[in-house]
């Protein structure tokens, strides 16, 4: 599964290292040093993937993400300060879709990337290329598209595996660990990421997302999905 990928890095020898693993594994990369720089060219010519630094001169890794999330749904892996909890979950709101820690070992972030591509290109999802419906809410799992009173409503790669896990288990109460187990394929994990991706995605689909009404909080467990419209 070979992608074009885009490492932005101001460390030199974090990128090469990088860079060398993923090109082992057969993807095409190129290196950035700086955030401006990387913007640029990630809008002139999407990635399949970005590795992006969360510190970074001219613009950090956070307005990276953001600025590209206005225009394109491309995924997005940051790499953190190692116990900086906030920054992950400050990235994850942004729109990141997984984070590694440094230091971390290349080839697991390597491994991440395989991770995060696959859903990407919706390998990882349940065979079937039906269209999962409630009421106004529209999932076409083959088109991998969304669309909300006939809306498009752009989600990441993962907040559409999350969305698409929930409505074919409908009032299902499932555990973050759960979540984390069978839909980020994570056997441990900080269980934010899942509470952010949960709060990502009833802005984008719930009608108040201060009261949300389909993806509800299950106290002492943790979500499930119910379903707005009569079966």
């Amino acid at each position: 599964m070979s992608a074009r990928i885009l490492v932005v890095d101001d460390d030199s020898m974090v990128a090469e290292v990088v860079a060398r693993y993923l090109e082992r594994d057969g993807h095409v990369v190129e290196c950035v040093g700086d955030g401006a720089e990387a913007l640029r060219r990630a809008l002139a010519n999407p990635p399949d993937l970005m590795v992006l630094d969360l510190m970074l001169p001219k613009m950090d890794g956070l307005q990276v993400c953001r600025k590209l999330r206005e225009r394109w749904p491309v995924p997005v892996i940051m790499l953190t300060a190692l116990g900086d909890e906030m920054d992950r979950v400050v990235g994850l709101e942004t729109g990141a879709d997984d984070y590694v820690t440094k230091p971390f070992s290349p080839r697991e972030l390597a491994l991440r990337v395989q991770s995060v591509l696959r859903r990407a290109r919706g390998a990882s999802l349940p065979t079937g290329t039906g269209v999962l419906r409630d009421g106004e809410l529209a999932v076409d799992v083959g088109a991998h598209e969304v669309r909300l009173r006939g809306d498009e409503i752009m989600l990441t790669a993962r907040e559409f595996d999350l969305l698409a896990h929930l409505m074919r288990n409908p009032r299902q109460a499932f555990s973050r660990s759960a979540l984390l187990d069978q839909v980020w394929g994570w056997s441990f994990g900080d269980s934010s990421t899942v509470t952010v991706h949960v709060r990502r995605l009833r802005e984008k689909i719930e009608p108040d997302p201060t009261d949300p009404r389909r993806i509800v909080t299950v106290w002492g467990v943790g979500y499930r999905y119910e379903p707005l419209a009569e079966p």
